[in-house]
């Protein structure tokens, strides 16, 4: 079948909607069961401490208090470090250090916020008093939670048993790595240009609308241990706790129901989780827990949080040479789920963006500091590399004297050079991406853009135009299952392991299976969430649930109507070959004779039961499906008030090149919500933490959270190039906006801003800081009333 026949859903309504508007949804806190008790962590107030002792007699005596337990419980209860990050070398062959993570600490505290105890009780009030009556005697040590400082010399070691707090090192993807940067350097010695710069990704909270939160239980009789929590794959997670708890993955179940948004948080076990199984096995009844907003501020996993020195060899011509990027991530007190990944494999594979430069040195020290730890969210390495290309190809444009957009042009791959291989070793299939510039400057109106920056500096404001050339990978685990059963009522069941947190699956993939069978989408009912369906797969991460989860349905609808002609030939006493499948019917060719789908299900039980056939028409399957590479253009435009510093986004568009569409109002969703986070990043958002290793932004009063106001309606264009990865042709688009935006935002603002001094803001641009790169501009190149028509006599005496 033809991947194209599959884009017809433009702007459909999404199944899920009617119920979750009307309060029917079923999220943590919507299903206590019987007997349910309630759950209180004792957690760290210390960035790093050793614990001596913890006291807990006080907390026992209150009426209510079920249990309390410890570090010391979950020894006992064979509990396995929550640090499980996949293997990774770094130079000379030395593996990724990863010091123990517990569920609960026992000899000290790396982090604010660690969980140290744990109370159980029947009431959740009760269970707070109780926790704040348990005393833990801490001996503070000193703290350390810049990455900067963590490498430098004398640093307080965040493992001292480790003597360094560097987690890896890790050279790139290059075969020799020591070859590779070597010629990277006699690239970059000997060009006519260099551009550098030198980049902050700030930490970030995820934050999304329901915080987490789980529910343990344990069968005596059975041994069994079933978790009700909010996840992004209950199969992922069910699998990671089995493991960590030294249990076969038989001896536990994982159930989700909605999830009120995830972003990457949701992936993997947190130490609540272990210590909530332990404890609903210790009290003999469920055990609940739900983190607050506080709690979530400061256990929930960050984001980001790295440092990138850039470097962009250019020769005479324009013409992209060699790019070498040292880079520094931050993985906080413990490597968390896939965070050193995200700093090195996942930010390299983005390279060399849309750009074919032949040569790249590209190298990683994760580091370790005394924060909370960080792993994926929206992006996951894609921003950090995206940003580092987009801003350093600016610095380029201005050294060589080359328009921006001229410059890009000049460097893009070749269309005839698909597939390209990339000089880190991916191979981009498909992609236009001189069109997709195009037909972002021709709706961002780029060409008018002189005339609106010269009215603005007529009303004392400067505008910037800034531009993201954008290309992300998407897919990562290639393995997804689908399961396709026939419950009877004239039903169709269709089994995700994939959940979802928001993206609409349950409009998309029983419709995509509809298309392909050729019935009505309201018979087939969408399930998902429970690792008992023993769906093969992952989490729904990295853009990759589309083609993946796609493919597999696809590859499930194909084997059912393979199944169906076996079973169909005996009913209707025809040869396989004679039979076409059409709307929903098997037909023998020529004749009248047919049978629906449905009646077929039903006669193929009792065909199987009788062993005319080897199976009935229920199918479990799974598919592989390569990465593909999303990519697109997007372009901001952004006014400053010099005199305050206050940056307005006046316009922002996008053209993105996601394959083909399965759904438009849904795609348009993903990328709208993309695009907020990734101006809340440029703009406002900042996890502080001072060097004691406390969080200063530990709640929305002090972290800055993109509102309506902030954003400007947004011009979103889809210019799609198939893939050729995937049977659907699809590519990935949940995480593109956020990749683009923040160096879309941030060229602006430094376009808008006269000289250097705008290309030297870190993120978020706040207005403190815009509006001293504005004057600082002014002082350093004396523009002021006379020469370039903006009044500054104030900007001195401005606060």
């Amino acid at each position: 079948m033809n991947p194209n026949d599959f884009v017809t859903l433009k702007h459909s309504s999404r199944v899920e909607d009617e119920r979750l508007l009307r309060g029917e949804g079923r999220y943590m806190s919507d299903a206590p069961l019987p007997n349910q008790a309630y759950a209180c962590f004792v957690r760290s107030p210390h960035g790093a401490a050793d614990i001596r002792s913890i006291d807990t007699t006080s907390a026992a005596r209150l009426p209510g208090v079920i249990a309390i337990l410890t570090g010391k419980d979950m020894e006992a209860a064979g509990v396995r470090s929550l640090s499980q990050h996949s293997p990774l070398k770094g130079r000379d062959g030395q593996p990724l250090r990863e010091p123990f993570r517990p569920a609960l600490a026992t000899q000290r505290v790396v982090h604010c916020g660690e969980a140290v105890a744990l109370v159980v009780c029947n009431d959740p009030l009760i269970a707070q008093d109780a926790a704040e009556q348990i005393v833990v005697d801490y001996e503070p040590r000193d703290a350390v939670t810049d990455i900067h400082a963590a490498v430098a010399y004398g640093a307080p070691l965040v493992w001292p048993d480790l003597e360094t707090n560097v987690a890896i090192d890790w050279p790139g993807l290059a075969d020799n790595p020591v070859e590779n940067a070597e010629k990277v350097d006699r690239i970059i010695s000997s060009a006519k240009f260099v551009a550098r710069v030198s980049l902050k990704q700030q930490r970030l909270h995820i934050a999304p609308m329901e915080p987490r939160g789980a529910t343990a239980i344990y069968d005596d009789a059975s041994g069994i241990y079933t978790l009700r929590v909010c996840s992004q794959g209950a199969r992922a997670m069910r699998d990671a706790l089995a493991d960590m708890m030294g249990i076969r993955t038989d001896r536990i179940r994982v159930m989700t129901e909605d999830v009120g948004g995830a972003f990457g948080v949701k992936i993997s076990p947190y130490p609540e989780y272990l210590a909530l199984l332990v404890a609903a096995k210790e009290c003999g009844r469920p055990v609940h827990w739900m983190s607050g907003r506080s709690e979530a501020f400061l256990t929930d996993c960050h984001a980001r949080d790295a440092y990138s020195d850039v470097e962009l060899a250019v020769d005479e011509n324009g013409k992209f040479q060699a790019l070498r990027i040292r880079h520094l991530g931050n993985m906080g007190a413990y490597i968390g789920p896939f965070g050193a990944n995200i700093q090195t494999v996942y930010m390299a594979r983005c390279l060399p963006g849309m750009y074919d430069i032949p040569h790249i040195d590209m190298a990683t020290r994760c580091v370790f500091t005394n924060t909370t730890p960080t792993a994926p969210y929206r992006g996951a390495g894609r921003p950090e590399a995206s940003y580092c290309l987009e801003r350093v190809v600016d610095e380029a444009a201005r050294i060589t004297g080359i328009d921006p957009i001229a410059l890009r042009c000049r460097n893009f791959v070749n269309p005839k050079s698909f597939p390209y291989r990339t000089a880190v070793g991916t191979v981009y299939d498909t992609g236009d991406f001189a069109g997709v510039l195009d037909t972002a400057l021709s709706i961002a109106g780029h060409a008018s853009f002189p005339s609106r920056k010269s009215e603005a500096k007529r009303q004392g404001k400067l505008r910037g135009f800034g531009l993201c050339c954008v290309l992300e990978h998407s897919g990562g685990s290639p393995v997804e299952g689908a399961l396709i059963t026939f419950p009877g009522d004239s039903k169709i069941g269709l089994t995700l392991n994939v959940q979802s947190t928001g993206q609409g699956h349950a409009t998309v993939f029983p419709r995509l299976a509809a298309q392909r069978l050729g019935i009505d989408p309201a018979i087939i009912i969408h399930a998902q969430g429970d690792s008992a369906h023993e769906i093969e797969g992952y989490a729904a991460v990295g853009s990759r649930t589309a083609m993946t989860a796609g493919h597999a349905v696809i590859k499930a609808v194909d084997e059912v109507i393979a199944k169906g002609k076996r079973a169909a030939s005996i009913a209707l006493e025809a040869s396989e070959g004679d039979l076409v499948y059409e709307a929903g019917e098997f037909i023998v060719a020529g004749t009248d004779r047919r049978i629906s789908l449905l009646d077929l299900a039903d006669q193929a039980v009792a065909m199987a039961e009788h062993g005319d056939i080897a199976e009935s028409l229920d199918t479990k399957t799974s598919a592989e499906t390569p990465l593909t590479f999303p990519n697109g253009c997007h372009i901001a435009e952004v006014e400053i008030d010099p005199e305050t510093g206050n940056v307005t986004l006046l316009n922002y568009c996008s053209v993105d090149d996601c394959g083909n569409i399965l759904d438009r109002s849904i795609v348009e969703g993903q990328v709208h919500g993309a695009i907020a986070m990734g101006i809340g990043q440029a703009l406002l958002e900042h996890a502080v933490y001072d060097s004691e290793g406390q969080l200063i932004a530990g709640s929305f009063m002090d972290y800055g959270m993109p509102r309506a106001h902030h954003l400007p309606r947004f011009e979103d264009h889809f210019q799609p190039v198939p893939s050729s990865t995937n049977p659907l042709g699809v590519k990935g688009i949940g995480e593109a906006g956020t990749t683009a935006a923040i160096s879309a935002v941030m060229n602006a603002i430094a376009d808008a801003i006269p000289g250097v001094e705008g290309r030297s803001i870190d993120m978020p641009a706040t207005p403190e800081k815009v509006w001293r790169a504005c004057l600082e501009a002014f002082e350093t190149q004396s523009l002021g009333a006379a020469s370039d028509g903006i009044i500054t006599e104030n900007l001195a005496s401005s606060p």
